[in-house]
């Protein structure tokens, strides 16, 4: 049994989504592991999303409820009120696999910068789709990301230290930004080799997919140049295509 407990600040963003949010806030105070720090950062719900999170509220470390510019801008106030060891987000609608998983994540090895693990996509109704198609890689190193997000944020856990605030010049692919800079300055990564989180398909990336799709392309560009990006994109383009007509036929 190894004496390495850090504090793991949980943090779940949250507006208007009174549906999910006690799921997700009942995985993360479900948890068998002690040592989480749970911040919770509403934007000002009117939908009954408050009532539910102050049904909890003794048992949240600390609860910011206040107008937001954005879920960026959420998750930034949420970061700067984290002081625990590492910091992950679980945002409303997601959950964690388990109740014992991050007592797993912590057991799989000591003093990481960095832990990392599968993501299961769910539905609305919290039935399983799967596997994300972008698996986890065996080792995570900046290039993992050149042909797209192949860790989730949910399954991401890192050393707070090396957080950066996330970048609000991007409204919806930040998250892609602020792991990369992490990964970058980490020195251990560990593959936790389990599932971490059940994250829930939808969200704003998909309603608003071109503008995602331009924000991710100016990330990779940034991170790996133009022409490889350019490359890669039309590798992504193919795969997709493919696992389109594989799926399609397959369910014929």
């Amino acid at each position: 049994m190894t004496d390495f407990q850090p504090t793991l600040s949980v943090i779940t963003i949250v507006y208007n989504n009174v549906r999910d949010i006690e799921r997700t806030m009942l995985s993360v105070l479900n948890q068998t592991y002690s040592n989480i720090e749970y911040i919770v950062v509403d934007g000002l719900s009117t939908d009954g999303t408050i009532e539910v999170i102050n049904r909890y509220k003794s048992r949240i470390a600390k609860l910011i409820s206040e107008k937001d510019e954005g879920i960026y801008d959420a998750m930034n106030k949420g970061l700067a009120s984290a002081a625990g060891d590492y910091v992950l987000f679980m945002n409303s609608g997601d959950e964690f696999y388990a109740n014992d998983t991050v007592a797993g994540v912590f057991a799989s090895a000591p003093y990481a910068d960095i832990y990392y693990g599968e993501t299961e996509m769910i539905d609305d109704e919290g039935q399983s789709l799967g596997q994300r198609r972008h698996k986890a890689p065996k080792a995570l190193t900046w290039r993992s990301f050149r042909y797209g997000m192949s860790v989730s944020h949910q399954a991401i856990c890192i050393r707070r230290s090396l957080t950066e605030p996330y970048d609000r010049k991007y409204q919806l692919s930040a998250d892609i930004d602020w792991i990369l800079r992490a990964v970058k300055k980490a020195k251990k990564i560990v593959n936790v080799n389990q599932y971490v989180a059940k994250y829930l398909v939808g969200g704003m990336s998909k309603t608003k997919h071109r503008q995602s799709l331009m924000e991710r392309f100016d990330i990779m560009r940034r991170y790996y140049g133009l022409v490889p990006t350019v490359f890669n994109h039309m590798l992504i383009a193919f795969n997709l295509g493919w696992y389109w007509l594989w799926n399609r036929r397959t369910n014929d």
